[in-house]
């Protein structure tokens, strides 16, 4: 008898490239946030200025979610992502470049700097979406949400990095030299993608046949299954709807964190602007461990509770953890138990992440690049409207305010969760049927 072949590892080599996307494009996209302390008075510009400035990129980032996840279902996710990630590092080099162009001109440079971060924006769209489709196609069913945890310690891993270096960056070498470096890993990340990385497991040469039929070992992971139910179909499911509303409070209260943390030490917690850089790591690092912890717990309660399910239960005890330590945080007297209950909180948060995407994957069927984007736009909607509102409640009513607002939002998500169910039509009913997507699909093909 021959021994079977072990099956080789290329998704997780595949999963591993993901995180370095995500992290790219985190570093890309918060390294001004932390950059701004010092530009707000070499350029001349106030808070709320520097706060529309952060606001363009997410504008960007939204309009272009949902053609950004279409883009990756048509071109693939290889070519896709190799193209945004060079345009990154050609955002980021102009961002230190261009206000040195209008030098004197305070509108100028604000207006140069809102446009070039909306671009940002804009390429950086697909990064999400169409990394959910890698998922899709690299992972079976059970290991999805794992999988998506797994990019999502890219995040993590990139503000917690970004604080520290920008913070020395900057004040060594002047805040523009700050965005020429960070954007060297843009340039990196799109060429080794290109280079290794392909669309599906059948194309990859060095995919063997094992651990092909094992990525494929569940129908729902099968990448040849076609979902033809039109996209203005799907989104009138009632879970699809309820997932999209829940996650206007993920982009809302994550942002609060990306932009304005750093801001939070320096000015109201004593901490200097090195110290701060250092301090700020600490939340980002605690939400590295329950990233992953998160993705298990989610796969392990759907195999018990349906994919839904399982998302469910990760999701209403993350996001009502975090927003009662989001309030704790601001309320504290003490600076240093303010910095532990704000750990903690952006780690629940980021815990429950991988919860969203999974579900967007069992909801999306073939779709799932473009209702992962509709899902992601609706995060950004919220966060236009957190970074933007923050610093008008910080200048009117404090900080207390501002972070009371998050934990509003957080909570809200988790009483959406109540509404969300697992569908009767659920492979993990009592009787096997077909998911609701492909269910839909029969009665679209009817009609």
């Amino acid at each position: 008898m021959t021994t079977p072949t072990p099956p080789t590892s290329v998704r997780w080599w595949t999963l591993a490239g993901l995180t370095g996307f995500a992290l790219v494009s985190y570093m890309e996209r918060v390294n001004i946030s932390i950059a701004a302390e010092v530009m707000i008075p070499a350029l001349g510009i106030n808070k709320i200025q520097m706060g529309q400035i952060f606001t363009s990129f997410l504008i960007g980032y939204a309009i272009f979610q949902i053609p950004g996840g279409f883009l990756g279902d048509k071109l693939g996710p290889r070519l896709t992502l190799s193209l945004s990630a060079l345009v990154w590092g050609v955002a980021t080099i102009l961002t230190g470049v261009l206000p040195g162009l209008f030098a004197g001109s305070v509108l100028a440079s604000f207006v140069a700097l809102w446009l070039v971060r909306f671009v940002l924006g804009v390429s950086e769209a697909t990064t999400f979406p169409v990394g959910n489709r890698v998922v899709r196609n690299w992972m079976p069913g059970p290991e999805r949400a794992s999988g998506m945890s797994v990019m999502l310690l890219g995040t993590s891993i990139a503000t917690a990095a970004s604080a520290p270096l920008v913070s020395w960056l900057m004040l060594r070498y002047g805040w523009q030299i700050s965005f020429y470096i960070t954007s060297v890993p843009a340039f990196l990340i799109a060429v080794l993608w290109y280079r290794f990385s392909r669309d599906t497991p059948q194309g990859h040469p060095r995919v063997n046949a094992s651990e092909l039929a094992h990525i494929t070992s569940s129908v729902e992971a099968d990448i040849n299954v076609k979902n033809d139910v039109p996209l203005r179909l799907l989104l009138r499911q009632r879970n699809v709807y309820l997932l999209v509303i829940s996650y206007v409070s993920e982009g809302y209260v994550l942002f609060i964190f990306v932009f304005w943390l750093y801001i939070y030490l320096v000015e109201k917690r004593g901490f200097s602007m090195m110290r701060g850089g250092w301090v700020a790591t600490l939340p980002w690092l605690t939400s590295l461990l329950l990233t992953p912890i998160g993705g298990i717990l989610c796969d392990f309660s759907a195999r018990r509770n349906g994919r839904l399910g399982g998302a469910k239960v990760v999701i209403m005890a993350g996001y009502s953890l975090c927003g009662v330590l989001l309030f704790l945080a601001a309320y504290s007297s003490h600076a240093w138990l303010a910095v532990g209950t704000l750990s903690l909180s952006i780690a629940f948060l980021m815990g429950a992440e991988s919860a969203f995407w999974s579900s967007a994957t069992h909801l999306g069927g073939a779709s799932v690049g473009a209702l992962s984007g509709i899902m992601n736009s609706a995060g950004v909607l919220g966060g236009i409207v957190s970074t933007s509102l923050v610093p008008v409640l910080v200048q009117h009513f404090g900080w207390l305010a501002a972070f009371g607002s998050g934990t509003f939002m957080a909570l809200f998500c988790a009483v959406v969760w109540t509404a969300i169910r697992e569908p009767v039509t659920s492979p993990h009913s009592r009787t096997a049927r077909l998911p609701e997507a492909a269910t839909l699909g029969d009665e679209y093909r009817r009609s």
